[in-house]
């Protein structure tokens, strides 16, 4: 594996490699990897990609400081981890790579709708801020084909509309793979890390109530029911609940009833000490 902390120095090896008819594909992260983006590195090389992982912990998209201060760096055991997948580069960019000019004046992008709801209600900026930077790697990489994982499905979408506001639509393909979860079902996140042992043994029931409102589609009706079901029951358990959403795939528009004509998706975000827990699950496909 080859490692590039310069847009120069990676855009002259990327030249190179294209010349060769390779193609690129790209994996965003911010380090602190696990089995899930690792399984984003593996779908990369089976479609015989030239894969690029990028790590950079982006402070546009953090609204809390706290937060960004307590988010996890584990360089080291990173590298090993993308070099046993067989990742080919990894780009290492500093902040004054990414934002020479300074995060403020970096082009910012509007989301419309998308980015007022669920996680853009509850975190004011976030998705400005990865827009910001989604933006930058895009232009810096021009990938092929890019690659994330569905536990972050709103931000999926958003950069999905980014590359639509950048007219990449048609040159960069789209990967969304199915989330990586653990044994008792909880979605493999570097914010797990942070869990308590009895925080962890608990975390499990955001799927558990996933897999309820899914089961509840056959029935039909009233999405209220299961709502106040799955919030009782996380409630119960010590969780702060921010959302229990029954969502239009495409959209996100929040929806009262199950709709069999709309391709539907239950996210939850909620809060277990100083730990956030996004998930997701489709209704129906």
């Amino acid at each position: 594996m080859i490692i590039f902390k310069t847009k120069n120095e990676l855009q002259e090896y990327l030249h190179v490699q294209r010349s060769q008819n390779k193609k690129i594909g790209f994996v965003p992260t911010m380090g602190a990897l696990h089995d899930g983006h690792i399984s984003l590195i593996i779908n990369a090389k089976k479609d015989e990609m030239l894969t690029v992982c990028s790590i950079f912990v982006n402070p546009a998209q953090f609204n809390d400081k706290d937060d960004f201060d307590k988010y996890p760096s584990t360089l080291g055991a990173d590298i090993a981890l993308l070099d046993m997948a067989g990742c080919a580069i990894l780009y290492l960019p500093s902040v004054n790579e990414i934002y020479p000019n300074g995060v403020e004046n970096a082009i910012s992008y509007g989301f419309g709708k998308l980015e007022t709801v669920l996680e853009g209600a509850k975190r004011l900026g976030h998705f400005n801020g990865v827009g910001k930077v989604v933006g930058i790697l895009l232009e810096t990489i021009m990938p092929d084909a890019l690659y994330m994982g569905n536990k972050d499905y709103q931000q999926c979408l958003i950069v999905k509309d980014l590359c639509r506001q950048m007219n990449l639509s048609e040159r960069i393909r789209f990967v969304f793979c199915p989330t990586s979860r653990e044994a008792d079902g909880l979605a493999m996140s570097s914010r797990n890390r942070r869990l308590t042992e009895p925080q962890r043994a608990i975390a499990g029931i955001i799927y558990q109530c996933l897999i309820s409102i899914q089961s509840k589609y056959s029935s039909g009706g009233n999405f209220a029911i299961v709502q106040k079901e799955c919030l009782d029951l996380l409630r119960a358990k010590g969780f702060e609940v921010d959302y229990i959403s029954l969502s239009d795939a495409n959209t996100l528009e929040e929806l009262a009833q199950y709709d069999p004509n709309k391709k539907m998706i239950a996210l939850i975000a909620a809060k277990i000490g100083n730990v956030r827990l996004i998930d997701n699950m489709m209704v129906n496909e």
